[in-house]
């Protein structure tokens, strides 16, 4: 079971559009996957940091991602960060992560998995992105998916990757 998050670490959600189980079901997810990757990955964020998720559906996340990424098209996640850390010390406004309702659940289908364990997934690589961890090359990619299996891990769920190869994100 994953410790307790950081001292006055605050989650902030909200559900806009989609079909997404109730807000205390995904609170209950996020405290506890968010939990699992400060407790795995050796996150550092100041007392008091937030960090806000919206789940919206595909609409949504696809005029943000056109917006902010130029981007035409809906996507599962979106992270936003909140701001330069100073070292390796993030917050007090950690960012923001936004998920696509519609792309989560065909995803989950198509992969075979829970809808909870995919959103899992996406929160902690939601996340990370927060922390600066990435993967535009393979190096980074790497190191990005070996957190996020043992975070997963952590939580008894199984390695989103291992049916796939490892293919850095250009954009």
């Amino acid at each position: 079971m994953p410790g307790p998050l950081p001292d006055g670490f605050v989650i902030d959600l909200a559900i806009e559009a989609g079909e997404w189980p109730g807000e205390a079901d995904l609170f209950r997810l996020a405290d506890r996957t968010i939990s699992a990757a400060f407790a795995e990955a050796g996150l550092q964020v100041t007392e008091n940091t937030e960090v806000s998720l919206l789940f919206t559906d595909d609409a949504g996340i696809r005029q943000l991602n056109g917006k902010w990424r130029d981007k035409d098209k809906a996507t599962n996640v979106l992270s936003f960060p909140g701001g330069n850390p100073e070292g390796d010390v993030y917050g007090p406004l950690l960012g923001d992560i936004v998920f696509g309702y519609e792309t989560v659940l065909r995803e989950a289908e198509e992969l075979g998995i829970e809808f909870g364990d995919h959103l899992s997934h996406l929160i902690v690589h939601g996340l990370l992105h927060l922390f600066d961890y990435d993967h535009q090359d393979n190096e980074e990619a790497e190191l990005m998916e070996s957190l996020e299996k043992a975070i997963l891990a952590s939580l008894g769920i199984d390695d989103p990757y291992a049916d796939r190869p490892l293919v850095a994100d250009s954009g």
